[in-house]
């Protein structure tokens, strides 16, 4: 895991956000989700840089495409917001589960 994402799941787990239980690292067809909320069906992902460039925004929107045929809702947030604006990033969280 990257920092930002062990600095993400120190406030998910052990139901902290609204008593939700999430998972890491979990697979979803044949995709690994970051982090997932089975009771909100919602994913999310903490993206680093190679997810910026074209081929990483393409790969991006094939996966979320089918999380969303799926009935999963995806939060997508940089390592860098969630390193330097975790309270937001968290308030996100919280309002869509």
């Amino acid at each position: 895991m990257t920092d930002a994402e062990i600095l993400l799941w120190s406030k998910l787990r052990s139901k902290q956000l609204k008593g939700y239980q999430f998972y890491r690292q979990k697979i979803i067809g044949s995709y690994i989700a970051d982090f997932y909320c089975p009771k909100a069906k919602l994913v999310i992902e903490v993206d680093g840089s190679q997810h910026y460039g074209t081929d990483g925004k393409r790969k991006d929107k094939i996966r979320d495409d089918f999380m969303t045929r799926e009935g999963v809702a995806v939060l997508r947030f940089s390592d860098r917001e969630v390193l330097g604006n975790l309270d937001v990033v968290l308030e996100k969280i919280w309002s869509g589960l």
